[in-house]
């Protein structure tokens, strides 16, 4: 018979095959037919039980995908609202005379450019221009600036300044003082450097020009790359000093003809429209220093225009691409999940029948003693089960004699079962022995199977 034993959840079956009592034989008896010569009586007999071990785990692994859709959702809103208020938010800037400053974004995530003036204006005109592509850096200017200062001791005075590469910088100064103590001329790019000098003046870090000056003398500096300069004088003293400074500067501008928009930004608000995945930008325009006028300097605050259908867009392209990527590694976990291995277990088969004084040749035997003068004369039916994939091979249960039919008989008193029942008839009435054991067969009885 055989008996289906399972063993955990990762095993799908396991299939024994042993000797029964008469009353539950079955064919799987069969395998008797390979094991080895018996050993003598009362001894243990050692033979190899096939066990099929299918490791198998579920066609699909079910996962609740629905968290991770909220995560990935709230991840895509929260890069979306850093690139809003961090790279793309707004920014308060100070444009000084002859400023052309080039405003760029990624059309992809911005939809516009906006400009407004924040507080009191300057004089002379402000624009704001759009364009299709970047302009060309063609026009060049040249003015020049003077101022007479006093500065209190501990304290400086600073002017600001837009200027794009290949510009020039030349500072004559000239210190009125009856003291040899100087003062500090320093030259900034960004207000990161100027903060920088401001913490400790004395010592030059990352300006770009750092001097000590007194009495009269020219600096000049090249510029390379387009950003907001600071031009400070410091007085670290303990009195009032006064300086006088003539600046000159040669710069580049951007040509602002052919600009598909214009704006003046005395009109408080100002929207340039940027395209689609082009190249378009804006351009902040400022005049020159105006004859007797106090305050050159505009103050303006940029802001960007999100482009919505973007962001909603990539974050639906995002979520569906993790979703895919999921699918197939549940789909190559499933393929491979499913293994199956074939073990050979070495057991022991002890006999299942007691020693008789005039039988002692029967031990082994899968059925009760049967006496000298006994005669079984009932048919023997055994119920088979279909085995799952993975049974042993079909050849195993074919006569041994003729390897035509199946092996439906067995002897007794040894219970061997090895041949069909013709051939095991045949061998009674030739031999009368057991092919197995070699041991005096009384009878021989055939098995039905159901």
């Amino acid at each position: 018979m055989d008996e289906v034993i399972p063993l955990s959840p990762s095993l799908d079956s396991l299939l024994i095959t042993s000797p029964l009592p008469p009353s539950s034989s079955s064919s799987s008896s069969s395998h008797h037919a390979n094991q080895e010569p018996p050993s003598p009586p009362g001894t243990s007999i050692s033979y190899r039980v096939r066990v099929l071990v299918n490791n198998s785990t579920p066609s699909t692994t079910r996962y609740d995908i629905f968290p991770c859709i909220v995560i990935l959702l709230t991840f895509c809103f929260f890069a979306s609202l850093v690139s809003i208020v961090g790279i793309f938010g707004s920014v308060d800037l100070v444009l000084g005379p002859n400023c052309s400053r080039l405003v760029q974004a990624n059309t992809f995530f911005v939809q516009d450019v906006e400009v407004k003036t924040v507080g009191e204006t300057g004089h002379g005109v402000a624009m704001l221009y759009a364009f299709p592509k970047p302009p060309p850096l063609d026009v060049q200017t040249t003015w020049s600036e003077n101022y007479d200062v006093s500065i209190p001791a501990n304290f400086h005075k600073e002017w600001i300044y837009y200027l794009n590469d290949k510009a020039q910088i030349n500072i004559s100064y000239t210190v009125k003082a009856n003291t040899s103590q100087p003062l500090i001329l320093v030259v900034a790019q960004g207000s990161e450097s100027l903060n920088q000098w401001l913490e400790d003046p004395s010592h030059p870090s990352t300006q770009l020009s750092w001097n000590l000056i007194t009495g009269n003398d020219t600096i000049q500096l090249n510029v390379e790359k387009p950003s907001d300069y600071y031009i400070a004088v410091g007085n670290l003293n303990e009195q009032e000093m006064e300086v006088r400074l003539d600046f000159r500067f040669q710069t580049l501008l951007y040509n602002t003809t052919g600009a598909h928009y214009k704006c003046f930004l005395g009109h408080s608000l100002c929207v340039s429209r940027l395209f689609f995945l082009s190249e378009s930008v804006a351009i902040l325009t400022t005049s020159g220093p105006q004859q007797d006028a106090k305050n050159d300097e505009w103050y303006v605050k940029l802001s960007y225009g999100p482009r919505w259908t973007s962001y909603i867009i990539g974050s639906g392209v995002i979520t569906t691409v993790f979703l895919l990527t999921l699918k197939i590694i549940l789909l190559l976990c499933s393929l491979n999940g499913v293994s199956q291995q074939n073990t050979n277990i070495t057991t022991e088969r002890r006999p299942l029948l007691p020693n008789k004084d005039n039988d002692s040749s029967s031990l082994g035997s899968s059925y009760d003693s049967v006496s000298n003068g006994d005669d079984v004369e009932e048919p023997l039916t055994v119920s088979s089960k279909l085995v799952n994939e993975g049974e042993a091979d079909e050849t195993c249960r074919l006569c041994a004699i003729c390897c035509d039919a199946q092996r439906d008989s067995f002897f007794l008193p040894c219970g061997h079962c090895a041949t069909c029942f013709t051939c095991a008839t045949r061998i009674a009435d030739e031999a009368g022995a057991c092919p197995i054991c070699r041991r005096r067969m009384k009878k021989v009885r055939k098995i039905f199977t159901v």
